[in-house]
Protein backbone atom coordinates (compact mmCIF):
# COMPACT_ATOMS: atom_id res chain seq x y z
CA UNK A 1 0.00 0.00 0.00
CA UNK A 2 1.40 3.27 -0.89
CA UNK A 3 1.91 5.44 2.46
CA UNK A 4 1.68 9.06 2.96
CA UNK A 5 3.11 11.31 5.86
CA UNK A 6 0.38 13.82 6.46
CA UNK A 7 -0.11 16.12 10.00
CA UNK A 8 -2.46 18.77 9.90
CA UNK A 9 0.49 21.18 10.95
CA UNK A 10 1.76 21.10 7.71
CA UNK A 11 -0.58 23.65 6.90
CA UNK A 12 0.63 26.89 9.13
CA UNK A 13 -0.99 29.91 9.79
CA UNK A 14 0.68 33.16 7.90
CA UNK A 15 0.18 36.72 7.95
CA UNK A 16 -2.46 37.60 5.47
CA UNK A 17 -1.02 38.00 1.47
CA UNK A 18 2.00 35.58 2.06
CA UNK A 19 3.29 34.17 -1.17
CA UNK A 20 3.85 31.13 -0.11
CA UNK A 21 0.41 28.64 -1.09
CA UNK A 22 0.19 26.66 2.68
CA UNK A 23 -3.46 26.50 1.53
CA UNK A 24 -2.37 23.38 -0.04
CA UNK A 25 -1.27 20.79 2.07
CA UNK A 26 -4.76 20.79 3.65
CA UNK A 27 -6.32 20.56 0.44
CA UNK A 28 -4.08 18.11 -1.28
CA UNK A 29 -5.06 15.23 0.92
CA UNK A 30 -8.85 16.12 0.97
CA UNK A 31 -8.21 16.17 -3.22
CA UNK A 32 -6.52 12.85 -3.06
CA UNK A 33 -9.64 11.28 -0.95
CA UNK A 34 -12.67 13.12 -3.02
CA UNK A 35 -10.75 11.76 -6.34
CA UNK A 36 -10.50 8.37 -5.18
CA UNK A 37 -6.82 7.78 -5.38
CA UNK A 38 -6.13 7.25 -1.92
CA UNK A 39 -8.11 6.30 1.29
CA UNK A 40 -7.47 7.48 4.55
CA UNK A 41 -5.79 4.05 5.18
CA UNK A 42 -2.99 5.69 3.00
CA UNK A 43 -1.61 8.50 5.29
CA UNK A 44 0.61 7.58 8.68
CA UNK A 45 0.75 10.58 10.66
CA UNK A 46 4.71 11.48 11.54
CA UNK A 47 5.68 12.88 14.94
CA UNK A 48 8.70 14.64 16.49
CA UNK A 49 11.92 12.59 15.00
CA UNK A 50 14.57 11.92 17.08
CA UNK A 51 16.74 15.08 17.09
CA UNK A 52 20.54 12.88 16.76
CA UNK A 53 19.05 12.45 12.86
CA UNK A 54 18.57 15.83 12.11
CA UNK A 55 22.03 17.43 13.99
CA UNK A 56 23.93 14.24 11.64
CA UNK A 57 22.95 17.00 8.56
CA UNK A 58 22.53 20.02 10.31
CA UNK A 59 24.66 22.17 12.26
CA UNK A 60 24.04 21.80 15.90
CA UNK A 61 24.35 25.17 16.85
CA UNK A 62 21.80 25.95 13.84
CA UNK A 63 19.73 23.54 15.05
CA UNK A 64 19.11 24.53 18.70
CA UNK A 65 19.25 28.08 17.52
CA UNK A 66 15.98 27.47 15.54
CA UNK A 67 14.33 25.24 18.86
CA UNK A 68 15.42 28.35 21.03
CA UNK A 69 14.25 31.21 17.85
CA UNK A 70 17.68 32.84 18.53
CA UNK A 71 18.11 32.98 14.68
CA UNK A 72 19.10 36.54 13.78
CA UNK A 73 16.71 39.31 12.22
CA UNK A 74 18.94 38.88 8.66
CA UNK A 75 18.67 34.73 8.98
CA UNK A 76 15.29 34.97 10.00
CA UNK A 77 14.09 37.37 6.92
CA UNK A 78 16.54 35.11 4.54
CA UNK A 79 13.79 31.82 5.75
CA UNK A 80 11.35 33.73 4.28
CA UNK A 81 8.31 32.74 7.44
CA UNK A 82 8.01 34.44 10.91
CA UNK A 83 10.07 32.29 13.29
CA UNK A 84 7.58 31.02 15.96
CA UNK A 85 8.02 27.61 18.03
CA UNK A 86 5.34 25.95 15.72
CA UNK A 87 6.76 26.44 12.77
CA UNK A 88 9.79 25.19 13.87
CA UNK A 89 7.77 22.36 15.40
CA UNK A 90 6.20 21.87 11.89
CA UNK A 91 9.51 21.51 10.08
CA UNK A 92 10.23 18.56 12.38
CA UNK A 93 7.87 17.27 11.84
CA UNK A 94 7.78 17.14 8.14
CA UNK A 95 11.24 15.66 8.63
CA UNK A 96 10.41 12.89 10.74
CA UNK A 97 7.38 12.29 7.53
CA UNK A 98 10.39 11.70 5.05
CA UNK A 99 12.03 9.64 7.83
CA UNK A 100 9.34 7.33 8.32
CA UNK A 101 8.39 7.49 4.53
CA UNK A 102 12.40 6.06 3.62
CA UNK A 103 11.06 2.97 6.01
CA UNK A 104 8.53 2.69 3.87
CA UNK A 105 9.88 2.87 0.55
CA UNK A 106 12.21 0.34 1.77
CA UNK A 107 9.02 -2.26 2.03
CA UNK A 108 7.18 -0.97 -0.28
CA UNK A 109 8.79 0.54 -3.05
CA UNK A 110 7.64 4.05 -2.90
CA UNK A 111 6.46 6.25 0.19
CA UNK A 112 5.60 10.09 -0.42
CA UNK A 113 4.93 13.28 1.77
CA UNK A 114 2.33 15.77 0.92
CA UNK A 115 5.13 18.09 2.29
CA UNK A 116 8.97 18.37 2.31
CA UNK A 117 11.22 19.18 -0.83
CA UNK A 118 13.44 22.06 1.49
CA UNK A 119 16.17 21.55 -0.47
CA UNK A 120 17.60 25.19 0.16
CA UNK A 121 18.06 24.35 3.83
CA UNK A 122 21.60 24.30 4.01
CA UNK A 123 23.85 22.86 6.82
CA UNK A 124 24.27 26.20 8.31
CA UNK A 125 21.41 28.14 7.66
CA UNK A 126 17.88 28.16 6.04
CA UNK A 127 16.56 30.10 3.20
CA UNK A 128 13.47 30.67 0.76
CA UNK A 129 10.71 28.78 3.01
CA UNK A 130 13.44 26.08 3.94
CA UNK A 131 14.70 25.64 7.63
CA UNK A 132 15.49 21.78 7.96
CA UNK A 133 16.68 19.87 5.04
CA UNK A 134 14.01 16.92 5.02
CA UNK A 135 15.47 14.29 1.79
CA UNK A 136 19.05 15.58 3.04
CA UNK A 137 18.12 14.18 6.85
CA UNK A 138 16.62 10.88 4.96
CA UNK A 139 19.35 10.17 3.15
CA UNK A 140 22.05 10.69 6.00
CA UNK A 141 19.70 8.36 8.41
CA UNK A 142 19.46 5.37 5.51
CA UNK A 143 23.65 5.49 5.28
CA UNK A 144 23.77 5.59 9.05
CA UNK A 145 21.63 3.00 9.59
CA UNK A 146 23.09 1.08 7.13
CA UNK A 147 19.62 0.42 5.25
CA UNK A 148 20.85 1.63 1.86
CA UNK A 149 25.12 2.42 0.64
CA UNK A 150 24.45 4.47 -2.48
CA UNK A 151 21.81 7.17 -2.32
CA UNK A 152 20.56 9.35 -5.78
CA UNK A 153 18.78 12.57 -5.27
CA UNK A 154 16.49 13.79 -8.09
CA UNK A 155 15.84 17.24 -7.97
CA UNK A 156 13.42 18.54 -10.46
CA UNK A 157 12.36 21.73 -8.81
CA UNK A 158 12.33 24.69 -10.94
CA UNK A 159 15.33 26.03 -8.71
CA UNK A 160 18.06 24.04 -7.66
CA UNK A 161 18.59 22.28 -4.84
CA UNK A 162 21.90 24.41 -3.33
CA UNK A 163 21.62 23.32 0.74
CA UNK A 164 21.11 19.69 -0.83
CA UNK A 165 24.23 20.20 -2.89
CA UNK A 166 26.28 21.88 0.24
CA UNK A 167 25.49 19.46 2.60
CA UNK A 168 26.81 16.60 0.26
CA UNK A 169 29.70 18.30 -1.69
CA UNK A 170 31.95 15.64 -0.03
CA UNK A 171 30.06 12.49 0.52
CA UNK A 172 30.48 10.51 -1.99
CA UNK A 173 27.42 7.43 -1.12
CA UNK A 174 24.98 9.88 -2.35
CA UNK A 175 24.44 12.02 -5.43
CA UNK A 176 22.70 15.03 -6.50
CA UNK A 177 21.35 15.68 -9.22
CA UNK A 178 19.48 19.01 -10.25
CA UNK A 179 17.72 20.11 -13.30
CA UNK A 180 16.23 23.77 -12.91
CA UNK A 181 15.33 27.25 -14.63
CA UNK A 182 19.08 28.35 -15.14
CA UNK A 183 17.22 31.95 -14.77
CA UNK A 184 15.65 30.93 -11.37
CA UNK A 185 16.44 31.20 -7.45
CA UNK A 186 19.33 30.99 -6.70
CA UNK A 187 21.08 33.40 -8.49
CA UNK A 188 24.62 31.90 -7.06
CA UNK A 189 24.04 28.29 -7.69
CA UNK A 190 26.12 25.62 -5.51
CA UNK A 191 27.82 22.79 -7.49
CA UNK A 192 25.49 19.69 -7.60
CA UNK A 193 27.09 16.33 -8.99
CA UNK A 194 25.40 17.03 -11.70
CA UNK A 195 23.51 19.74 -12.59
CA UNK A 196 21.59 20.59 -15.58
CA UNK A 197 20.03 24.39 -15.80
CA UNK A 198 17.56 24.88 -18.27
CA UNK A 199 16.64 27.87 -20.56
CA UNK A 200 13.67 29.81 -20.42
CA UNK A 201 10.25 28.94 -21.31
CA UNK A 202 11.20 25.12 -21.90
CA UNK A 203 8.64 23.46 -23.46
CA UNK A 204 7.15 19.64 -22.56
CA UNK A 205 8.89 17.91 -25.34
CA UNK A 206 12.31 19.12 -25.02
CA UNK A 207 12.30 18.99 -20.83
CA UNK A 208 11.38 15.36 -21.25
CA UNK A 209 14.18 14.73 -24.08
CA UNK A 210 16.59 16.01 -21.40
CA UNK A 211 15.32 14.00 -18.70
CA UNK A 212 15.34 10.90 -20.72
CA UNK A 213 18.52 10.84 -22.09
CA UNK A 214 20.18 11.62 -18.48
CA UNK A 215 18.47 9.55 -15.84
CA UNK A 216 18.94 6.09 -17.02
CA UNK A 217 22.79 6.85 -18.11
CA UNK A 218 22.99 8.45 -14.76
CA UNK A 219 21.20 5.34 -12.87
CA UNK A 220 23.98 3.18 -14.45
CA UNK A 221 26.97 5.64 -13.42
CA UNK A 222 25.33 5.77 -9.84
CA UNK A 223 24.02 2.32 -9.29
CA UNK A 224 22.26 3.89 -6.36
CA UNK A 225 20.27 0.99 -4.24
CA UNK A 226 18.00 3.96 -3.08
CA UNK A 227 16.45 7.14 -4.92
CA UNK A 228 15.13 10.83 -3.41
CA UNK A 229 12.49 12.65 -5.82
CA UNK A 230 11.89 15.48 -5.36
CA UNK A 231 9.10 16.31 -7.99
CA UNK A 232 8.41 20.26 -7.58
CA UNK A 233 5.57 21.15 -9.78
CA UNK A 234 6.77 24.96 -9.91
CA UNK A 235 8.20 23.89 -13.39
CA UNK A 236 4.69 24.96 -14.77
CA UNK A 237 4.25 27.83 -17.00
CA UNK A 238 1.97 29.24 -14.64
CA UNK A 239 3.93 29.33 -11.96
CA UNK A 240 4.97 33.01 -10.25
CA UNK A 241 8.55 31.82 -9.02
CA UNK A 242 9.28 29.92 -11.89
CA UNK A 243 10.73 30.49 -15.52
CA UNK A 244 10.10 26.88 -17.65
CA UNK A 245 6.85 25.97 -19.67
CA UNK A 246 5.61 22.78 -18.69
CA UNK A 247 1.93 22.02 -19.21
CA UNK A 248 0.04 20.01 -16.28
CA UNK A 249 0.20 17.11 -18.67
CA UNK A 250 4.09 17.71 -19.35
CA UNK A 251 4.69 17.71 -15.71
CA UNK A 252 2.48 14.25 -14.70
CA UNK A 253 4.81 12.84 -17.55
CA UNK A 254 7.63 13.70 -15.72
CA UNK A 255 6.07 12.04 -12.99
CA UNK A 256 5.71 8.67 -14.44
CA UNK A 257 9.19 8.48 -16.12
CA UNK A 258 10.68 9.08 -12.92
CA UNK A 259 8.48 6.82 -11.06
CA UNK A 260 8.33 4.41 -14.29
CA UNK A 261 11.89 3.98 -14.14
CA UNK A 262 12.16 3.29 -10.34
CA UNK A 263 9.95 0.95 -10.45
CA UNK A 264 11.30 -1.21 -13.52
CA UNK A 265 14.58 -1.05 -11.70
CA UNK A 266 13.54 -2.22 -8.32
CA UNK A 267 14.71 1.25 -6.87
CA UNK A 268 12.88 2.10 -3.64
CA UNK A 269 12.07 6.07 -4.06
CA UNK A 270 10.71 8.47 -1.71
CA UNK A 271 8.83 11.98 -3.16
CA UNK A 272 8.72 14.97 -1.48
CA UNK A 273 6.64 17.34 -3.20
CA UNK A 274 8.66 21.09 -3.16
CA UNK A 275 7.38 23.64 -4.67
CA UNK A 276 4.54 24.99 -6.06
CA UNK A 277 3.42 28.80 -6.61
CA UNK A 278 0.49 28.96 -9.97
CA UNK A 279 -1.48 32.20 -9.04
CA UNK A 280 -4.87 29.43 -8.84
CA UNK A 281 -4.65 27.32 -5.56
CA UNK A 282 -6.23 24.59 -7.90
CA UNK A 283 -3.69 24.59 -10.11
CA UNK A 284 -1.03 23.27 -7.66
CA UNK A 285 -3.29 20.85 -5.96
CA UNK A 286 -4.40 19.33 -9.58
CA UNK A 287 -0.24 19.20 -10.02
CA UNK A 288 0.77 18.00 -7.34
CA UNK A 289 -2.45 15.12 -7.17
CA UNK A 290 -1.01 13.58 -10.64
CA UNK A 291 1.88 13.12 -9.03
CA UNK A 292 0.39 10.25 -6.31
CA UNK A 293 -2.05 9.28 -8.97
CA UNK A 294 0.77 8.02 -10.96
CA UNK A 295 2.29 6.24 -7.92
CA UNK A 296 -0.58 4.81 -7.26
CA UNK A 297 -1.37 3.16 -10.76
CA UNK A 298 2.53 2.06 -11.05
CA UNK A 299 2.21 0.61 -7.47
CA UNK A 300 -1.24 -0.58 -6.91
Amino acid sequence: MLKIAYHPIYKHPLPEGHRFPMMKYELLPQQLIYEGTCTKDNFFEPELPNDKYIVAVHDAEYFYDLLNLKIGAKAARKIGFPLSEDLVERERIIADGTLKSCEYALKNGIAMNIAGGTHHAYSDHGEAFCMLNDQAIGAKYLLDQKLAKKILIVDLDVHQGNGTAEIFKDNASVFTFSMHGAGNYPFKKEISDLDIPLPKGINDTSYLNILQETLPSLITHVQPDFVFYLCGVDVLETDKLGTLGLTMEGCKKRDEYVLGTCKHLNLPVQCSMGGGYSPEIKRIVNAHANTFKVAQSLYD
